[in-house]
This record gives C-alpha cells, structure tokens and sequence, in this order.
C-alpha cells in the first residue's frame, strides 16, 4: 500500500499541533510557578541555616557564605559546599560558630543510592561532624571508632561519606579564610 502526502500530512499536522499545545501548557505552568519555587527554595535555606547553627537569630550574606548574628554580634558563620559523590554531586551545608565548632550539618540535594549513600541524611551520620573544625580537616576512617577529627564512613558508602566530609572541610578551609583563625585551608 501506498502513502499519499495528504495521508501522512493530516497526523502529522495533528501531532504538531498537539506538541505545542503540550509546550505551551509546561512553559505556562512554569511562568505561573517560578515565583512559588523560588520563594519555597529561600524558606528551605532559611530553615537549613537555622538547623546548622541554631544559635543565630539572623543571617547576613557574606561573599562566602553566611554570617550568623544574635543581638547584633556575631555567633558563627554558615557555608554551602559541594562535592562529588557516587550519584554526582553532593551539596552540603556546614555551620561552625565562633569558637571553631561545628554546628551542624545538612545535605541539601545529592543523587546517591537509596539505603546506601543517601543514609548521609540520618541524624546519626551528621551527627559526627559537631566536634571542634581542625585546620587540617576531618578524616574518614573505616572499620574502627572515629577519634578527635574523624568521622566513621557509611557502610557500604564510602564514596558518599567522603563527599560529605570532603564538603564540610571546603567549609571548614571557608571558615578559616574567613576568621584568619586556624593556619589555612585544609
């Protein structure tokens, strides 16, 4: 059987048709909610800073991150870092206070295996971090208790846990470019 152009012109005119009807439905959705996505993304970040150093009562953008203040002075400093994991790239957000502590740690996106790498999330993994910020950086370590400046990696996740710790010791090089503290970047 043979084809016409008038019987391959009709469906594919219908096609056409329906493939805009289809991108001007996703591009309006989108005009109409970028403002809500936007605003929900600032509340997150908000609501993150407040978990990584929860002693602040507001946040002033740095350069580097974030200064957080309580009556006018400030009590630590919050840090967005990122490094690569086993699902791509793991973003973290680190809060030290002013005496060199970590604060707290949040993962804010990351593409790792679910019930492997993306355990990073549990209280008990973050956990580890709050201990004094050693100019030189944490280290993971495996198949042994964390000591002063380590952290023990996820079982079968040690790719991810470096990421985290990798991250959180951009932060920690961060805080120190920041304070002068410290004796360098780890």
């Amino acid at each position: 059987m043979r084809l016409s152009g008038k019987d391959l012109g009709r469906p594919t005119l219908v096609l056409v048709c329906i493939c805009a009807a289809v991108t001007c439905t996703l591009a309006g959705t989108h005009l109409l909610t970028a403002d809500r996505i936007a605003w929900q993304q600032a509340q997150n970040a908000e609501a993150s800073r407040r978990v990584v150093l929860p002693q602040a009562e507001t946040f002033t953008p740095l350069e580097t991150g974030y200064a957080g203040e309580t009556a006018g002075e400030t009590v630590g400093y919050v840090f967005e870092t990122t490094a690569r994991g086993y699902g791509g790239a793991v973003r973290v957000m680190t809060g030290i206070d002013r005496t060199g502590t970590i604060t707290g740690v949040v993962l804010l996106e990351h593409g790792e295996t679910p019930g492997l790498g993306a355990n990073a999330e549990r209280a008990s993994f973050r956990e580890q971090f709050e201990q004094a910020a050693p100019a030189e950086g944490l280290t993971v370590v495996r198949y042994q208790a964390p000591g002063p400046g380590q952290v023990e990696a996820l079982t079968g996740a040690t790719v991810t846990s470096r990421a985290v710790t990798a991250a959180v010791n951009e932060a920690i090089g961060l805080y120190y470019q920041l304070t002068g503290e410290g004796g360098g970047t780890p």
